[in-house]
C-alpha cells in the first residue's frame, strides 16, 4: 500500500510539471484597429513579436504567459504614417522599442472562454489590462508538435499609455481615435516536443 501511495504521488508530481509553449511566429499575428477622422478605420499589424507561455493545468488556468513587440516593426502600408507612429509623437521606438504583457491571471469563464489580466507596458508606462481569449483547441502536426491556439482581444486608450498625438476634424472628432483595438492571434508550439518541420 505504501508503496503504491509513493507511486501515485510521483505520478501525480511528474504530471503536474509546467510545460513551455513557444510562440510559432509564422502562424500568429498582432493587430489592431483604431477610427480615423470618426468616419472609418485603419487597421495594421507589427511585424516582429515573440511570446512564451508556461502551464501545467491542461485547462490552461494557471498559465504564466510573457508576450514582447518591436514597435518600430509597425506595418499600416502606409510608410509616412508609420514613420509618423514610430516618432516621438506616438511610440518613440527609439527610446522605447518593445511593448511588453506579463500575465497576472488566467480565469476560466466559459466553455474555452478565458479572461487574461496583465500588465502591459507601452512606451514606458504601465497599466492594468483585461484580455477576451478565446481557445481554439489542440492539435498534432505531421512533423510531431503539440500546437495550441488562441485568439486575444482587448482595447486600450492610447492616451493612457502616452501616445497623446490629437488633431481634431472639422466637427470637433478625432483624426486619431483614442481607442485601439489589439487582436492577437497565437498559434503555440510545445518546446520539450518541439521538432524542425521547415515550415
Amino acid at each position: 500500500m505504501r508503496t503504491l501511495l509513493v507511486l501515485a504521488i510521483a505520478g501525480g508530481m511528474l504530471l503536474a510539471q509546467p510545460a513551455t509553449w513557444k510562440l510559432d511566429q509564422s502562424h500568429s499575428n498582432v493587430l489592431f484597429t483604431v477610427d480615423h477622422m470618426v468616419i472609418s478605420e485603419v487597421t495594421g499589424y507589427f511585424r516582429t513579436f515573440d511570446g512564451t507561455v508556461t502551464a501545467s493545468k491542461p485547462d490552461w488556468s494557471d498559465a504564466q504567459i510573457e508576450f514582447t513587440v518591436d514597435v518600430g516593426s509597425i506595418n499600416t502600408d502606409n510608410e509616412r504614417r508609420d514613420n509618423h507612429l514610430r516618432s516621438e509623437d506616438f511610440f518613440d521606438a527609439a527610446h522605447y522599442p518593445k511593448a511588453t504583457f506579463k500575465a497576472t491571471g488566467m480565469k476560466k469563464v466559459g466553455n474555452n472562454k478565458y479572461k487574461l489580466t496583465g500588465d502591459l507596458t507601452i512606451r514606458g508606462t504601465t497599466k492594468k489590462v483585461t484580455w477576451d481569449v478565446t481557445f481554439k483547441g489542440q492539435t498534432k502536426d505531421p512533423w510531431g508538435n503539440i500546437r495550441a491556439g488562441f485568439i486575444a482581444e482587448t482595447t486600450i486608450n492610447r492616451f493612457d499609455f502616452g501616445l497623446k498625438w490629437n488633431n481634431l476634424t472639422e466637427t470637433g472628432g478625432l483624426v486619431v481615435g483614442k481607442d485601439v483595438r489589439i487582436r492577437v492571434n497565437a498559434e503555440l508550439i510545445k518546446a520539450n516536443e518541439a521538432q524542425q518541420s521547415g515550415k
